[in-house]
């Protein structure tokens, strides 16, 4: 497992760039909604501990992971510098998990090549509930937390470039 020997939460704060000029949209799916809460909170703490006024996050709901494309879309006209897609896809016993995870990775990854605002990847793909929690504020840390730091780091990128 990518997670297995790396906490999620931890990051070198003396890397990330100031982000206090920035603002954020966070999408966040109700499908799964204990893991996608536990994502979200991780995503907007590390944006405010590392600058960003509340006020310059945008928090925008959509029923389920597949919704993600279509709001995350619509979130970058409304002049933020990055945006976060936050979801859920827990393997079930039908192909339904293939098709959601493949549509909504495609979907993200399309955003980010046809669009100018980027869009991070923080969509939990697991086997079983257990591993959603280990990675949504559990042992193996908040991958909101790592989806906000790469959110800064790409909002940085887009100023300068």
């Amino acid at each position: 497992m990518a997670t297995e020997n790396k906490n999620l939460s931890d990051y070198d704060k003396t890397t990330i760039p100031n982000a206090s000029k920035f603002r954020f949209g966070i999408v966040v799916s109700e499908w799964n909604d204990t893991i996608t809460e536990g994502l979200y909170d991780g995503a907007y703490n590390t944006l405010v501990e590392n600058g960003v006024q509340p006020n310059n996050i945008i928090r925008w709901n959509v029923p389920g992971s597949y919704e993600l494309i279509y709001g995350c879309k619509k979130m970058q006209e409304q002049m933020v510098n990055a945006v976060i897609a936050v979801g859920s896809v827990i393997q079930g016993e039908t192909k339904h998990f293939d098709f959601v995870c493949e549509a909504v990775s495609q979907g993200i990854k399309d955003l980010n090549v046809t669009r100018e605002t980027p869009v991070i990847f923080c969509v939990l793909t697991d086997n079983n509930m257990q591993q959603a929690v280990e990675r949504s504020g559990g042992k193996h840390g908040n991958k909101g937390t790592e989806a906000a730091v790469a959110a800064i780091k790409m909002a940085e990128l887009r100023e300068n470039s």
